[in-house]
């Protein structure tokens, strides 16, 4: 997809990845580069999908000649507020058309993008009046069908067959008679098409006296106006004056062209979110190819305010470029072609921190008026983005620091109570586990991660044991800071080299500074007791309380980094999917 990361292996590292104070970019205490890059307009991955349409057996509402048919498509907000997007041309005098008109649309993998069709039969009086100016409630409505755009693109041949209905009406008796919608997705070039790079600098000047400099990357694209959209970032490059880069690989659909001018800025980094620019060079992908080539590297520049007018200071630092090759990567959304799945599961923190479920101040409280507590929004908000990847919707679902009925106290139960199987049946089954538990465990403690991970590691194991095309999705909720902080560090490092992510949701007023350090965003990967080190970043950590609602969502916060890290665990392995 539209990816750009730092890491050989293909995938991000270091202080790359998602915000976690999403909220305020001005406390940089979680992530002070993603803060940054946030308040100067950066956002998640995406990639550019081509949809096409076609109908079949749509009604006849033509006295003498056959419908004229146009489709209208819409985006559903959560609100259930419709934003047109498009429409297509009319077809004239057919029952089954196969429009010619496709629409592109920016494919979110964080967020579920509710799609809207509605087929019309356009009256013969507007036949010679642009599509875009026709006033729909002037035609005859043929039928309309709904769908997420991920209920498209994880089908392996991209396609979805829907059955039209009667507007309003979700399963009408006579909806088989409003025909059938089909839909196909392909995923533009221009998500594919993929620059690999490396940087290098030469001689960065001391930003500040008696203070190391630690660099990295920033490298924007220059829209209308002059204004930097931030695309990509390297890792930061402790103490270092010379330093050099992992690759980076940056998406063709993220600049726009290899004409388009980007900037590249050298910052050092600080924790506290004021990054110093120790310089910047402006270049299209043209010129970072020439620079490769010509091998002298570039001088880095400052602008210095004179007066009224804006000079550069030329600087003695240079920035190299190492290597330039251009490639077709394989995309999150080959691999789902290629018949690739997500597999959800869930850990719940059963600790007595959370407080007593039948009062009103605890975090497990279920509010009778169907309030959903941090719990059971954090379930049904990243469980309704990832169960579409998951063919089957069996979901592990686990509790912990709580004491079954008449048992000793557990780091790993299975919630819906049974002691054969861990799985539950799709997103309501999860919820109905949790509620069910809340009412037959006694809460207990302390708060230890490493026996879920653990058993989500073996379930991934034993999973590519068996040669599954799965990559598994494990979600944890808390209240608290984990106790076994050394066996959790040892029980992720050990994942990493499995095909599994770690999501973790801090709920409550806890301090979770001890949790950050899980999540490898911070510059340092995990190291385990014997000195190993994490092959790649697995976990991202999201404070509830700091991700209120507004533009970005506890979902995007989490998910965002999510399919880099499908992608970097792949491309490590070598596996390509099966198209």
């Amino acid at each position: 997809m539209g990816n750009c990361c730092s890491d050989v292996a293909g995938g991000r590292t270091a202080i790359g990845g998602t915000a976690v104070d999403l909220r305020n970019p001005g406390d940089a205490g979680n992530d002070a580069v993603d803060n940054f890059l946030r308040s100067r307009g950066y956002h998640g991955l995406y990639s550019q999908i081509e949809l096409s349409f076609s109908a079949s057996g749509l009604r006849d509402r033509d006295v003498l000649s056959k419908s004229d048919p146009i489709m209208v498509l819409y985006a559903k907000g959560k609100n259930g507020v419709l934003e047109e997007l498009g429409r297509t041309e009319v077809v004239l005098n057919s029952l089954n058309p196969a429009w010619i008109t496709k629409h592109t649309i920016i494919y979110h993998f964080e967020i579920v993008q509710v799609l809207l069709f509605r087929v019309y039969d356009v009256d013969t009086q507007f036949h010679n009046v642009n599509v875009k100016m026709l006033k729909l409630e002037e035609q005859q409505f043929l039928g309309e069908a709904t769908c997420a755009l991920s209920e498209i693109i994880t089908k392996v041949d991209r396609s979805l067959t829907l059955d039209l209905h009667g507007e309003n009406s979700m399963r009408p008796p006579n909806s088989q008679n409003c025909g059938k919608l089909s839909v196909h997705a392909e995923e533009c070039i221009t998500s594919k098409t993929t620059i690999e790079m490396i940087f290098r600098c030469s001689d960065l000047e001391y930003r500040v006296l008696f203070s190391r400099s630690d660099p990295f990357l920033l490298i924007s694209k220059v829209v209308e106006g002059g204004a930097h959209i931030p695309i990509c970032k390297t890792e930061v490059i402790k103490n270092d004056l010379n330093p050099a880069w992992k690759p980076v690989f940056l998406n063709i659909q993220q600049v726009g062209s290899k004409e388009s001018p980007l900037v590249i800025e050298c910052y050092n980094f600080n924790s506290n979110g004021k990054h110093d620019l120790m310089g910047k060079v402006q270049k299209s992908l043209v010129d970072l190819e020439r620079v490769h080539s010509g091998g002298q590297g570039e001088n880095l520049f400052l602008s210095t305010a004179v007066g009224h007018n804006s000079q550069n200071k030329v600087l003695k630092s240079r920035l190299f470029v190492d290597k330039f090759s251009e490639s077709v990567q394989y995309t999150f959304l080959d691999y789902l072609a290629g018949g690739f799945e997500l597999n959800f599961m869930v850990a719940i923190d059963f600790t007595a921190s959370n407080g007593n479920p039948r009062l009103p101040d605890s975090l497990h409280y279920i509010d009778h008026s169907g309030r959903p507590n941090a719990y059971q929004r954090a379930i049904v908000e990243v469980g309704e983005v990832i169960q579409f990847y998951d063919s089957d919707k069996r979901f592990p679902t686990w509790g912990f620091g709580a004491r079954p009925i008449d048992g000793p106290v557990s780091h790993c139960f299975n919630l819906n109570g049974s002691s054969h199987y861990c799985e539950v049946e799709g997103i309501q089954g999860i919820m109905m586990a949790y509620a069910s538990a809340l009412l037959n465990v006694s809460l207990a403690g302390p708060t230890l991660f490493g026996p879920v991970i653990s058993n989500a590691a073996l379930i991934a194991s034993q999973s590519v044991a068996a040669g599954g095309r799965k990559y598994f999705v494990l979600l944890i909720i808390t209240d608290g800071v984990v106790t076994d902080l050394q066996e959790t560090r040892d029980a992720i490092v050990k994942a990493s080299d499995l095909p599994l992510s770690i999501l973790i949701v801090g709920v409550g007023g806890a301090d979770f500074k001890e949790m950050e350090i899980l999540d490898g965003d911070r510059g340092e990967k995990l190291e385990s007791l014997t000195g190993r080190v994490a092959s790649r970043d697995i976990v991202q950590f999201v404070p509830f309380r700091d991700v209120q609602s507004g533009e970005v969502s506890v979902v995007q916060a989490l998910l965002a980094e999510l399919p880099t890290q499908f992608l970097t665990y792949m491309r490590s392995r070598n596996i390509q999917p099966s198209l």
